[in-house]
This record gives C-alpha cells, structure tokens and sequence, in this order.
C-alpha cells in the first residue's frame, strides 16, 4: 500500500462491477499549498477533479471465465495507465436471482484481484451508502446519480449509468475518507 502524503494529488479508482458490462471512473484531488480541503458537496467542489471514466464491455457469448479474464485485463491496464492510489468497489447485495448473485460476485472478485495484484488499497461502499453520500437521499434513482455525479463534477457531456455509478463509488470513498481524517 502506499501511504498518502498530506496535500499531493490523490487518485481514486472507482469500480462499480458486472460480468457483461463494468463501468469505471477515476477522479483526481488538487489542492493547492495552504489551502483548507474541502468536502464534496453541491456547492464546493472545486478540489476534485473528474479523470476519467467508462464502460468495460464484455461479449455476454463468452463463458464466464473469459469474461473474467478480459475484465481483469482490461481493470489492470486501466491501472497501469492511471496508477490510482485506492480503489472504491461497490459491496455485494441481494441480485434478482441466486445465479445473478453468484455471476456478479465473480466480477467483483475479478476486480478485488486485480486491485490486489497492484497493491492497491480497496474500500467497499454499499449502493445505499453511495447514494446518501452522493445524492443525500440512499434510495435514489439511476438518474438522479447520473445528474448529481455531472453536477459535482462538472461535466457537459451525459455519463452512462454504469460510469456514473462507478464515479459516485470513487466520490462516497473521498467523502468518507475526509470524514475519517
């Protein structure tokens, strides 16, 4: 793990798992000498900063172990190329089917790995929990996420709902981690 040195850039990689479709994001802190943090909120925001974000597509034909691979390639090449300093993942919950609980547990232990692998710290946030710290309410919808996340981050272009979900797991890990300090 490394350990994080007071007022130097911090990158979050946020990962919000699936087996067919995993989206990502990864936001960058920027503060600048003598300057008080501030927390993420709707009006204060001007010390995160939005990297980058995205969708990691998987062929849904393919057995579940390729997928597996492939998604744990393509988190550790998005690794390689943004070098996070910890990684927010969403925790397990109740899925529609015992099966789609099973599938959506070996997608997130492809992306556990591949945090491991790198070194990379990983902190757990349920969907409930993301949503409070992101929109203040924790049964909000997709949309609402999607609309908050482009607020806080200040982006003109639309997010797909699985970055969006992912860039608010990245944002409710830095909320909560200036909470604990």
């Amino acid at each position: 793990m490394r350990r994080q040195e007071k007022n130097k850039p911090r990158i979050i990689f946020g990962i919000d798992p699936g087996s067919i479709v995993c989206g990502y994001g990864i936001i960058k802190t920027v503060q600048s000498p003598g300057s008080i943090p501030r927390h993420i909120g709707i009006n204060s925001n001007t010390d995160t900063v939005y990297v980058a974000s995205g969708r990691i597509m998987l062929p849904s034909k393919q057995p579940l172990n390729v997928r597996l691979k492939e998604l744990y390639s393509n988190l550790t090449d998005i690794i390689r190329e943004y070098s996070p300093h910890e990684v927010a993942i969403e925790k397990v919950f109740f899925a529609k089917s015992i099966k789609a609980a099973l599938v959506l547990g070996q997608a997130r232990g492809a992306a556990l790995v591949a945090a491991a692998s790198s070194g990379l710290p990983v902190y757990e946030y349920s969907a409930l929990e993301v949503k409070k710290a992101v929109v203040g309410y924790g049964r909000a919808e997709k949309h609402q996420v999607q609309s908050m996340i482009s607020k806080i981050l200040n982006l003109k272009t639309k997010l797909s709902a699985d970055s969006a979900d992912a860039l608010a797991l990245a944002l409710c890990h830095l909320n909560t981690m200036r909470i604990l300090k």
